[in-house]
């Protein structure tokens, strides 16, 4: 799912510059900070912090229902 505005989740439409549903870990860097996020679909993602600004770098499927 995308919006012609602005970048969201594809998994769940949750705007990428939202609140994280759920801040998993943060992590100083040499240029910034790394922070591990949850979406509310459950996407993981990473998010780099920086001079530039905050943004996504990867992000993964959400989980599948009963796996594990």
């Amino acid at each position: 799912m995308t919006s012609p505005t602005r970048a969201v989740c594809p998994h769940c439409a949750w705007p990428d510059d939202a609140e994280p549903f759920q801040v998993v870990s943060r992590h100083g860097t040499g240029d910034g900070r790394t922070v591990w996020t949850r979406c509310a679909c459950g996407s993981l993602q990473v998010r780099v912090a920086d001079g530039g600004g905050t943004r996504i770098v990867s992000r993964s499927r959400p989980a599948v229902a009963g796996a594990g």
